[in-house]
């Protein structure tokens, strides 16, 4: 069953329309999930370079005979021996030098204060977190800055430098500022910071008030605290989506003009078939007249005794001649429109006088013209040749003036003039017709085409013969084109070239 073009351009819509939706649905849903990741990367940086700062600060202190020692000594206790250990530090905080003593007991009297906060902080991880195994490496790095931080205070500028790196590892260049932030009092509950103990900013970087803030505490109390003040990170997640979102949208781009194309395709052949239905009404109608008449007329003379009488019989053949050459000329156009397809199709070129040619056909197409016609021919400068296809260049003048004669009024003036302009050969017919709308004069050329007329049906014609003058104007490199004024005639011109290239 052959749906209608109106179901069928809805069905294209509505599809385009929904793989456009569904586009749209997974970009909005790829990147929620793309900025999540980002975030998590973001948090996931913070604690990273956290780590990576102790493990800088690890090697410092074995670099250092004294604080060497001092790390040795927490591996292990003796409960017979009692000793202290000093080490100077410099302070990140305060920018002073201080002097810390460990003393350190008996086992079972007091046990270190590094050594005691690290085994509370692992037993309260494998009591409450027995199954997790982020919160378990959280705790654990927590507890382990709770020992060094006594070792040495952490290096906020080697913090930074790795958190830069970190950054710049998942895609953020963007400047940012930095803070390290300390609650102050233990006794106030609050999670307002009251110190700032450092800042840094990246560029000159002034947060804006749509910036976000990522906090990162690396102990268990949430003292202490790294702040990481950042712009909104959706230009850097479409940032690097830029590939996906280039593609979908080249996709959906030509989705929509395939489908456009699609339409356009659709529209021209329904046009195309109701052009053709015209033409073959047409052409039956054309073919069955002169046929019609001819046969007529041959009847009257053989059966009807109008042949022992010459001047019938002459009348009665005249006809009969009349009807063939009309029908001449109808299978003369269905051929060349047909010929122009054909892959051995090649034009027999020769330069002759244009007059030898338009000259004879003026003659005929004043005999069998049903109206009072003038036609003038000039030809400057005399002596001009054309280079053509003597053949379909007669068959090109011949639709040309056979249009000028059919849509004029009661008396047909038509002017044909031939003149060189810039190594081309200028062919212009003018006639003095009804005209052609402006907007129906792209039209003219197409094949099956015919100006509208209303519901006058006295001017016969197949929509072939200006495809034909298109077409063969064009086999041989050369271009047409008209103008027109409704109500004051039209103007067809020719344009081939002096000499012809193969």
């Amino acid at each position: 069953m052959k749906l209608p073009l109106k179901y069928i351009a809805l069905l294209v819509i509505l599809s385009l329309a929904g793989v456009f939706a569904y586009q749209a649905y997974w970009l909005t849903s790829l990147y929620r999930t793309q900025r999540s990741e980002m975030e998590k990367d973001i948090r996931e940086a913070l604690r990273t370079s956290d780590y990576n700062e102790m493990i800088v600060r690890v090697k410092n202190l074995q670099n250092d005979s004294l604080a060497q020692a001092e790390v040795t000594v927490s591996t292990g206790y003796d409960d017979e021996r009692a000793f202290t250990k000093t080490h100077t530090i410099r302070s990140v905080k305060y920018g002073d030098s201080t002097r810390i003593s460990i003393w350190e007991h008996s086992v079972k009297d007091t046990v270190p204060a590094p050594q005691a906060a690290l085994q509370a902080d692992i037993a309260s991880i494998l009591f409450e977190n027995k199954n997790s195994a982020d919160e378990l490496a959280s705790n654990f790095q927590q507890g382990l800055h709770a020992a060094m931080d006594v070792l040495s205070d952490p290096d906020f500028a080697v913090f930074d430098s790795l958190l830069e790196t970190e950054l710049r590892r998942i895609g953020i260049r963007a400047p940012y500022r930095l803070m390290y932030l300390h609650r102050g009092s233990t006794v106030d509950s609050s999670y307002t910071f009251t110190d700032t103990l450092n800042v840094k900013t990246t560029g000159g970087y002034l947060p804006s008030p749509k910036a976000i803030t990522y906090d990162y505490s690396y102990d268990r109390h949430g003292n202490w605290l790294y702040r990481l003040t950042l712009e909104p990170i959706e230009s850097i997640v479409l940032t690097q989506m830029a590939g996906i979102l280039t593609a979908s949208a080249l996709i959906l781009v030509i989705l929509g003009l395939a489908f456009g194309f699609l339409i356009r395709t659709l529209l021209r052949q329904k046009t195309l078939e109701e052009m053709k239905s015209d033409f073959t009404n047409n052409i039956t109608h054309e073919l069955k007249t002169p046929i019609a008449v001819a046969y007529a007329a041959n009847d009257a003379l053989l059966n009807f005794g109008t042949g022992t009488d010459p001047a019938k019989r002459e009348r009665y053949l005249r006809i009969c001649q009349e009807q063939l050459w009309r029908l001449s000329g109808l299978v003369e156009q269905i051929l060349g429109m047909s010929m122009e397809r054909r892959k051995t199709f090649r034009l027999h070129v020769e330069a002759f006088p244009p007059e030898e040619v338009i000259a004879p056909l003026i003659e005929q197409h004043k005999l069998k013209a049903d109206k009072p016609v003038g036609i003038t021919l000039r030809i400057e400068p005399e002596g001009l040749a054309v280079c053509a296809d003597r053949t379909h260049f007669g068959n090109i003048v011949s639709n040309l003036i056979d249009n000028a004669i059919k849509y004029s009024p009661s008396e047909a003036r038509v002017e044909i003039r031939c003149r060189t302009e810039n190594g081309w050969f200028i062919l212009s017919v003018r006639d003095q017709g009804i005209g052609i709308p402006h907007d129906k004069q792209r039209h003219v050329f197409d094949k099956f085409y015919r100006v509208p007329t209303g519901n006058l049906h006295d001017v016969k014609g197949y929509g072939l013969g200006l495809y034909y003058v298109k077409t063969m104007t064009e086999k041989h490199g050369g271009t047409v084109e008209v103008k027109s004024e409704p109500g004051r005639g039209s103007e067809f011109t020719i344009k081939l070239r002096m000499k012809h290239e193969k």
